[in-house]
């Protein structure tokens, strides 16, 4: 049934460009009468010309007319004949755009998937992120019994700040990191940490721009994040 929708949506698609070409069609069909009644025109003005109803003079002028006319309709169907040749083209564009969006769609999707509403999707969200909340919570408990000296404590609060950031809680991210920055100093964590607090914060700080210049000093020079640590840096100065 819904392939009988998709065929229909189709068709109101492209009636407009279906009525575009026939009305092409039909307009040089009207040109083709106009030739055919120009010319008929000539042969009733020779006729008179003969039985004597017009004379020479007027006979003349009245064909010069009728033969610019003539000339001006058959030089319009010469043009529109030329343009025969590229009307297929139309056609065969009017029929592949169909086939190239049925053959896009089906990359992604099929008729047979089931329907996924915005409302499902969002409280699956939302439990996802209670599910997330509740890990978070153990995890920050389980670290307030760790002392700092243990190695897992570094490992867990990076691994907090990872996840908090990854939900976009700078302000979490950055206050955990520093949690590991108390106790192993690593410049592109320090840097992380001052982005971190950067974004939390909605502008570079004092104390975020100190945590670049001490990640800048104990950073290799080659290191990546360097000059987007410049920048922080310099928007900081240009703030005061």
């Amino acid at each position: 049934m819904i392939w009988i929708g998709i065929g229909l949506l189709a068709a109101l698609t492209l009636a407009p460009s279906v009525y575009a070409v026939r009305r092409v069609r039909a307009a040089r069909n009207e040109r083709d009468s106009a030739l055919d009644l120009h010319r008929a025109q000539l042969d009733e003005l020779d006729r008179d010309l003969a039985v004597g109803l017009i004379a020479p003079a007027e006979h003349a002028t009245a064909q010069l007319e009728v033969q610019r006319r003539l000339l001006a309709a058959d030089a319009a169907v010469a043009r529109d004949a030329g343009a025969d040749g590229g009307r297929w083209r139309v056609w065969v564009a009017l029929t592949l755009i169909p086939v190239a969006a049925l053959a896009l769609y089906l990359t992604e999707g099929h008729p047979s998937l089931p329907a996924q509403p915005l409302a499902p999707r969002h409280a699956a969200a939302v439990q996802e992120d209670t599910r997330t909340d509740v890990l978070l919570t153990q995890l920050r408990a389980g670290l307030d019994r760790v002392a700092p000296t243990d190695p897992n404590y570094v490992r867990g609060y990076l691994l907090l700040g990872q996840a908090e950031a990854a939900r976009e809680h700078y302000a979490a991210a950055a206050a955990a990191w520093h949690k590991a920055l108390d106790q192993q100093f690593d410049p592109e964590l320090a840097a992380r940490t001052a982005e971190a607090q950067t974004r939390a914060d909605g502008r570079v700080s004092a104390d975020s721009a100190a945590l670049f210049r001490r990640a800048l000093d104990a950073a290799p020079k080659d290191a990546e994040w360097r000059m987007a640590a410049e920048q922080r840096i310099a928007e900081s100065e240009h703030g005061q």
